[in-house]
């Protein structure tokens, strides 16, 4: 699996802002990449996931309207703005990728199964 490197978190107040980059050590024309959060006591989920630069996104209906997810252009790069920041925010944020080159429905599949997980950033909101 593909090594990724996180970076950018940090403690705001709630309705401040950050913004989260990552780092795979290569990409493909077909590259999915996202981000996972693990809160104290919780499962790891997902939060923002994109595919090929950007044909297909996901959010977690939590994150909607606030965060966005975007390929950096050195395309093994992906970033995650989060605005708005809300307490519930708060976590241990995790990228993960997969340059296998499958489809939409691959690269979901295989990012939940990710396991390389790097050492995450934290991010913590306070209100």
């Amino acid at each position: 699996q593909v090594r990724v490197v996180e970076s950018g978190g940090g403690s705001v107040q709630a309705g401040g802002s950050l913004r989260l980059s990552c780092a795979a050590s290569r990409y493909t024309s077909r590259n999915c990449m996202g981000w996972f959060r693990q809160a104290p006591g919780k499962e790891r989920e997902r939060v923002a996931i994109i595919y090929s630069g950007g044909i297909s996104t996901y959010y977690a209906d939590s994150v909607k309207g606030r965060f966005t997810i975007s390929q950096g252009n050195a395309k093994n790069t992906v970033y995650l703005q989060m605005n708005s920041l809300k307490p519930e925010d708060t976590a241990m944020y995790y990228c993960a990728a997969d340059l296998g080159g499958g489809d939409w429905p691959t690269c979901l599949r295989r990012l939940d199964e990710y396991n390389a997980w790097g050492q995450g950033t934290q991010v913590t909101v306070s209100s």
